[in-house]
């Protein structure tokens, strides 16, 4: 009731106060999101809001088209397969950096290779598939794939932004990440902490790029700690675009004058991770398979899906988006709400009264909140530690989160190599380390026999969901707040690019 209460009245402050005017007059298109990105080197973090950032400041060696989902040169003027693990690449002539440093095969060559030997890189399982890089000549690259990866296009266009050579190893890793500079439509200004990040139009941006050259000339960032802070931002004028915000604000933000409000399902979904292999603790009850299996039925995602996320959110059975390649949901054990049964399997397992654990999360309040009262239901009492996406993500990798509610996005590559692999290989986000669930999903990408593919997938798939490692509650649907005078679509792959918005 005081939230809704603090809205209403924050809703009516903003209507008196009059219209809230964008930064059209400035050029300056003013973000804000719930996000801080420590290092906003795209390869040294995992949060989209940082994969956001390197498709408007950095650029790829290919481009996939929103629309279309179809792979074009970016880039590279053209390409092709020499063989079945090699791939050449014609680049573009007359690219330069932010800084007018030229873009060759050099930093083709330097930045595949670094990102193969670095340790420090944060998604190491996007790079498996890659053997290295070598320079034919100036314009002309090679690059080896250590096995035959069918989504190799895709992600080598959604995941491999180009470092400058020369510049990066002048200044070093550490300032790169303090004064950026890439090749994208906008260049980034000032990096301040984990609070500001700003960009401007790069004029010297090349023509002939798919992305096409920038309408706005400024975008600000400005990054906070809560939704409660970024939606008065929005209400009181100071931000043109947020978006994530909560789903029951939706109509109240379309109802004001100067703002709209959009919906729009994604790529994105929910889960609840579980710590079967006991990183937290050989004691922890999470390593019993009927704990486990209890909590799934215990939890009415279905409802959740349809109260709390809203739009066309639905609960999942299977581990992946249901579009992507080897997501095979008939084989996924289906687990309905049944808080009963969750309560015998809690007795089978040794806990007629229930024990305590904790959800640390980042996701909205209300979806923890709903977890924390379900598990409470059938006995489980479960603290929730809400932090920030990146303090969230560090403390699970250190393998302190018994329970893990967050989300992934693939990155948005419509294929489940780029969801089962990060979650199910041995990472520092596996949590079930289950070594045949490891072989087959390893044994899925790495042929191209399509028929395969599925068969392997279809068993990780069913080994995931028959032992409880994994609960994948539902697609997001994401909101969007932004200004009336401002042009922005959204894409199902949830990748907004500001390079393609514009003033009305």
């Amino acid at each position: 009731m005081y939230k809704h209460a603090w809205f209403g009245g924050l809703l009516l402050a903003a209507t008196l106060a009059g219209p809230a005017h964008a930064q059209k007059s400035a050029d300056t298109l003013r973000i804000t999101w719930r996000d801080s990105i420590p290092n906003v080197d795209p390869y040294y973090n995992e949060l989209r809001s940082g994969i956001i950032l390197a498709h408007q400041a950095w650029d790829y060696l290919l481009y996939r088209d929103p629309e279309t989902f179809q792979i074009k040169p970016l880039l590279a003027e053209s390409y092709k397969w020499a063989d079945d693990t090699t791939l050449e690449f014609a680049l573009r002539p007359g690219v330069t950096f932010h800084n007018g440093d030229p873009f060759t095969a050099d930093d083709v060559v330097y930045t595949i290779n670094t990102v193969l030997t670095d340790k420090q890189v944060s998604v190491p399982s996007n790079f498996l598939y890659l053997a290295g890089a070598e320079k034919i000549d100036d314009l002309h690259v090679r690059v080896k794939l250590k096995r035959v990866f069918p989504a190799a296009l895709e992600y080598l266009a959604m995941t491999l932004p180009i470092w400058p050579k020369a510049y990066r190893e002048k200044v070093g890793a550490e300032e790169y990440a303090k004064h950026p500079i890439g090749a994208g439509p906008y260049k980034i200004t000032k990096v301040d902490g984990t609070t500001e990040i700003d960009l401007e139009r790069y004029d010297g941006y090349y023509a002939g790029s798919p992305k096409g050259k920038a309408a706005i000339k400024k975008i600000v960032i400005h990054e906070v700690p809560d939704s409660a802070t970024e939606m008065a931002e929005l209400l009181g004028g100071r931000a043109d675009w947020i978006w994530k915000f909560s789903p029951d604000q939706f109509d109240a933000v379309g109802r004001i004058p100067t703002l709209t409000a959009i919906r729009s399902e994604s790529m994105r979904i929910s889960y609840v991770g579980l710590d079967a292999a006991g990183r937290t603790g050989a004691d922890n009850p999470l390593t019993k398979e009927k704990v486990r299996q209890a909590i799934f039925h215990a939890i009415d995602r279905a409802t959740m899906a349809k109260q709390l996320v809203q739009g066309d959110s639905r609960a999942l059975d299977a581990p992946c988006y249901p579009t992507q390649f080897g997501c095979d949901a008939t084989v996924a054990v289906h687990y309905g709400y049944d808080p009963a049964k969750a309560k015998a399997l809690l007795v089978e397992a040794g806990y007629p009264n229930g024990f305590d654990t904790e959800i640390v999360s980042y996701e909205l309040p209300q979806w923890s909140g709903a977890i924390q009262a379900y598990l409470k239901a059938v006995g489980i009492n479960a603290r929730v530690t809400t932090l920030q996406v990146g303090a969230q993500i560090q403390r699970r990798n250190e393998g302190k989160a018994p329970m893990d509610e967050a989300n992934w996005g693939s990155y948005s590559i419509n294929d489940v190599s780029a969801i089962l692999p990060f979650y199910f290989t041995g990472s520092s986000a596996d949590y079930s380390r289950d070594p045949e669930v490891k072989r087959l999903v390893e044994a899925g990408g790495g042929t191209t026999d399509p028929d395969q593919r599925r068969k392997n997938y279809s068993e990780a798939i069913r080994l995931i969901t028959q032992h409880a490692y994994w609960l994948p509650m539902f697609t997001q649907t994401i909101t969007y707040g932004l200004s009336r005078q401002l042009n922005f679509k959204p894409y199902p792959d949830e990748l907004p690019r500001f390079y393609l918005a514009s003033w009305k």
